[in-house]
């Protein structure tokens, strides 16, 4: 289980700032795949007409993760990067830790 917070204090490698601030962190998500990129376009016209599928479809999945990938703001000049994290099964973002053991 990895716990990030929702705010880190990083380096910021913008012009504006080129030190260590504080960032907003939110967890990256990729966008909607375009219809028109090139390999889709090659893709849909190849799939075209008779003939059956034309390039090989992928059923070996062996990993039962992913990659967590974090997207930093920085709060100053609002850029952002990304950081890679290891694989991880449960990844929550600025959740606060649960006390174990009793409580009166």
């Amino acid at each position: 289980m990895v716990n990030v917070p929702k705010e880190r204090k990083t380096y910021c490698s913008n012009r504006a700032c080129r030190k260590h601030l504080p960032h907003k962190v939110t967890q990256y998500k990729s966008g909607k795949a375009s219809n028109f990129a090139q390999g889709k376009r090659r893709y849909d016209s190849k799939q075209m007409g008779y003939g059956g599928q034309t390039k090989p479809v992928f059923h070996k999945k062996a990993k039962t993760t992913r990659k967590v990938v974090l997207r930093l703001e920085c709060k100053k000049c609002k850029s952002k990067h990304h950081l890679t994290l290891k694989r991880t099964k449960h990844f929550e973002l600025g959740t606060k830790k649960a006390d174990t053991g009793h409580q009166y």
